[in-house]
């Protein structure tokens, strides 16, 4: 071996190394793979800086900036509150079948950090049996669609850069479906092996929020369980004040009437959550102020309002600003904002006006800790434009009328300038980690090739599967990536086991789309460990599940799984 081979096969080694047992983000790591090829001389800056031109990478990146947009529209939240009902049996189908078509066209990690709220919070079955279902869901559903997760367009990435036409849209949609659907079959059928976890107690360093029934509201006349109000994401529905008089606690039977005021305690950043219920207005926005960005501030202990509610001091006249929430730590509040009694300490989220930083009594009664960013609501007409540009931008994707990146950078231009999105926001959802994840592993790529390590280690391999059926070529691809893949992140497993997969193919000279196939679909399959998908990592951070229960449920998922898209990819391609 040569020293740039030697070099580079170090690193490579280093790699996995950090990946598996160090606990620094992907992003982290591969940023000092980056800077360690260059510093050794295997690749110059101009082949590292070529690779963020990758048009796979391109095309990642706008999809999920288009994402962020579609998901500021109400089509998975007002879902959402309707999923989970009595029934477990209807509810593990609707929520599978929500979750599995939505994740084949937006960002899988999206569907499911929107879906969790309302599934922790639902009245009728405990969280932990349907939270790893919703994981899988997710999964499953991305493997439908070039689109439906980052490790399928990686994947593509690497095939344009190695002069493959790539995947065409539709590619993934016979394997994925089958799968997925045979999956969520047996999911249902071992659901009696998911654990029955205890919901912890109340926090109450939950914000405490206030909104209104108007007359017109699509609440009026049914009782909080038809209403889903128990099912809001990290919301939950404490209080009902009604003339004056306060219902507490709010049972499922209770009726909603017009002007009636819903008493929420839980997270604000989800307070857009109740934006998207027709009729549900919070003061700040009936008042005009409520924006993009929120304003928190804590009352000090020399502030002149100490002891006076909202009411008696005339806030909104005094500070150019609305109560959206207020939190006092170790203490639950009661009743209407405006009817609350500040105290030193108290913490209040505001919606301010033009002049709320021009008040020279800022300084006096506030410290003023943070902003905070809140999703802002669309116009009926911004959400046609966004849900029904992604769907034309679809569409001419998957009919081949237009490509997706430039489809995708239309239609991003076009939710600019329908004030959908703004520059900040889309600077905010540049996925930097994810640019550093697969630019180091093209890098990598690129080096282990350039270097002849690749050749190397398909020249000595090649001997043992010469004239053995290619099928045992591709099933040793495809357990590679999916052992990497329940160790590593999927995104590091497919990038990392991409230029093998090349390698393997040229030196015996086989059709390289079963093998991108393999790898893409065996990088998504993590459904063993609860650290190698995010999807995984956000459910299981969510409640206390542990390690055997992702074991014992992903299992029999995996061999399934696998099973099908093998056997698949067998009769397809004629191994």
């Amino acid at each position: 071996m040569t020293i740039d081979q030697i070099l580079v096969v170090g690193i490579f080694i280093a790699t996995i190394g950090a990946l598996v047992f160090s606990d620094k983000r992907p992003a982290f790591i591969f940023s000092i793979v980056i800077l360690a090829l260059i510093v050794s001389g295997v690749l110059s800056l101009e082949q590292v800086t070529h690779n963020l031109t990758n048009i796979g990478l391109i095309t990642l990146i706008l999809l999920l900036m288009v994402s962020a947009s579609v998901d500021k529209t109400s089509l998975i939240k007002g879902l959402a509150r309707k999923l989970v009902t009595l029934g477990y049996k209807r509810s593990f189908w609707r929520l599978f079948g929500v979750t599995f078509l939505a994740s084949a066209f937006l960002n899988n990690t999206a569907v499911v950090a929107t879906l969790i709220g309302p599934v922790k919070q639902n009245q009728y079955h405990p969280p932990s049996r349907l939270l790893i279902p919703l994981s899988y869901a997710a999964i499953l559903g991305g493997t439908l669609t070039l689109i439906g997760t980052s490790t399928n367009l990686i994947v593509d990435s690497f095939l344009l850069e190695h002069g493959h036409a790539g995947f065409k849209f539709w590619d993934f949609t016979l394997y994925g479906l089958v799968a997925g659907l045979a999956c969520g079959l047996v999911m249902f059928l071992l659901s009696p092996l998911l654990p029955d976890i205890k919901v912890t107690g109340k926090n109450y360093t939950d914000y405490f929020i206030e909104a209104e029934v108007s007359n017109d509201s699509e609440l009026v006349g049914k009782t909080v369980e038809q209403n889903h109000l128990r099912n809001l994401p990290e919301l939950f529905l404490a209080e009902v004040v009604r003339k004056g008089k306060l219902i507490s606690p709010v049972t499922p039977d209770v009726i909603i009437d017009a002007g009636d005021k819903l008493i929420f305690t839980g997270n604000m950043q989800r307070v857009d959550s109740l934006q998207h219920i027709d009729g549900l207005n919070m003061f700040a926005e009936t008042d005009g102020l409520l924006r993009e960005n929120l304003t928190e501030v804590v009352v000090s202990n020399r502030s002149r309002i100490i002891g006076k509610t909202l009411k008696q001091v005339g806030f909104r006249a005094l500070f150019d600003a609305a109560v959206v929430a207020i939190r006092r730590d170790g203490e639950a509040i009661s009743g209407k904002h405006g009817d609350v009694a500040l105290q030193a300490g108290d913490f209040l989220v505001l919606a301010t006006g033009p002049d709320f930083s021009a008040r020279h009594n800022l300084a006096k009664n506030f410290f003023i800790v943070s902003e905070r960013n809140i999703a802002k609501k669309l116009s009926t007409l911004q959400e046609w434009v966004t849900l029904g540009g992604f769907g034309a931008v679809i569409i001419a994707a998957a009919t081949s009328m237009l490509s997706l990146p430039l489809g995708l950078m239309l239609l991003m231009c076009g939710l600019v300038l329908a004030n959908i999105i703004t520059g900040n926001e889309l600077k905010r959802h540049l996925p930097i980690n994810l640019i550093l994840v697969i630019v180091g592993a093209l890098s990598l790529a690129t080096g282990l090739e350039n270097s002849g390590v690749i050749n190397l280690v398909t020249q000595s391999i090649e001997p043992i599967l010469l004239g053995a059926d290619p099928f045992y070529a591709l099933l040793c691809v495809y357990i590679m990536t999916l052992l990497m893949t329940e160790v590593v992140t999927n995104n590091a497993a497919a990038a990392l086991m991409f230029p093998f997969a090349w390698g393997l193919c040229t030196a015996m000279n086989l059709p390289v789309l079963p093998f991108a196939l393999a790898v893409a679909f065996a990088a998504s399959a993590s459904f063993i460990s609860p650290y190698g998908y995010q999807t995984n990592l956000l459910v299981f951070s969510a409640t206390n599940y542990k390690l055997k229960h992702f074991v014992r449920m992903g299992l029999p998922i995996s061999i399934t799984y696998s099973t099908i898209v093998l056997t698949l990819l067998k009769l397809n391609y004629g191994f």
